[in-house]
């Protein structure tokens, strides 16, 4: 079995996260900044790379009525960059920032200053949805 790497995708940084072998459990990566976009894209395709991962798991912010929005679209566009290497997958994200937020705040970190963490938090919540309905 392959790793999986999970994306939560936002307009100014993009958080990742990563299974363990065993598709199991997801572990904090690093946040990256989305601009410049094409570093962004070589920084992921580097990682999936130096770890063979063969599928990605991408949020999908959906409205709260279920529709997809512009910002919807915004993830399906730059994920479109890795379908013809990876298979892409796209996992409702509903709620995974105020989630993560939630879970930073219970464990004493300092997220309001650091919206990285929350966005690393909410790429591991996002990953781990999909791993625990497999």
């Amino acid at each position: 079995m392959n790793k999986i790497l999970g994306l939560d995708i936002g307009k100014k940084r993009i958080g990742i996260s990563m299974s363990d072998i065993m598709g199991i459990i997801a572990h904090p990566v690093e946040t990256i900044p989305r601009n410049p976009e094409k570093e962004a894209i070589e920084k992921i395709k580097q990682i999936c790379k130096d770890n063979n991962i063969k599928k990605i798991v991408a949020g999908l912010p959906k409205n709260m009525n279920n529709t997809l929005g512009i910002q919807a679209a915004d993830c399906m566009d730059f994920a479109a960059n890795f379908k013809d290497e990876y298979e892409v997958i796209f996992e409702d994200e509903r709620l995974t920032s105020r989630q993560a937020e939630y879970i930073l705040a219970q464990t004493g970190r300092k997220y309001t200053k650091d919206k990285k963490l929350v966005d690393l938090k909410s790429a591991c919540i996002i990953l781990q949805q999909f791993l625990d309905r497999k």
